[in-house]
Formats: structure tokens, sequence, C-alpha cells
């Protein structure tokens, strides 16, 4: 896999993780910060690290699960592997900018 095929394919991930959300927060979990890693494999798997913005979150295995199927539905990704990380720990600081304007932060 060349670099640029790596690139597009993290790219293509990016926009899926754009269509999750906590079901108690409007915003993205990327645009949240809750993704940490996305490291894809020359074997097209996908490793990820995410986290919650708090370690008891009621809808963990539904974000987790909707997660790991949302990115093995791009084209060319084999399995993603998700695994959930707490170091960091999640903080307002991680969120985007639009992110922060949309909850009301800045």
């Amino acid at each position: 896999m060349t670099q640029e095929e790596k690139t597009n394919l993290e790219e293509r991930i990016v926009e899926v993780l754009k269509t999750v959300y906590d079901p108690e927060i409007p915003v993205n979990i990327w645009d949240l910060g809750m993704i940490y890693k996305i490291d894809v494999k020359e074997d097209n798997t996908v490793d990820m690290d995410m986290t919650f913005t708090a370690p008891s979150c009621p809808a963990a295995d539904f974000i987790l699960e909707d997660v790991r199927t949302k990115v093995e539905s791009v084209k060319g990704i084999k399995a993603a592997n998700v695994n959930l990380v707490f170091e960091p720990a999640w903080d307002q600081s991680m969120m985007s900018e639009e992110a922060r304007v949309e909850l009301g932060f800045d």
C-alpha cells in the first residue's frame, strides 16, 4: 500500500467517523476529539484508539459497535479493531473549534 492509498483510506475513515454520534451530545465523535489514533495496516485492517467523554458513558457499547461497523464499511478496509482507552483523559480542549461553538464553549 502506498502512502497515498493509506492517506486516502484514513480520510475516508474520518468521513464515516463524522457520522457517529453519542446520543446525548449533538456533535460527532471526531469533532469531539474522542478518536486518538487511526492506524491503517498493510493488510487493510485498522487499529484505532478512542475514548469517551466519561468512563461510565451509558451508550458506550452502541457507540463502539457503530464505529467498528462504519469503519469496516469503508471500501478497502477488511477489519477494524477499536481499542477503548482513557489515557490521556478526554477534556474539552480536544474538541474542534466547530464542536466548541456548537456546544456553547466558545
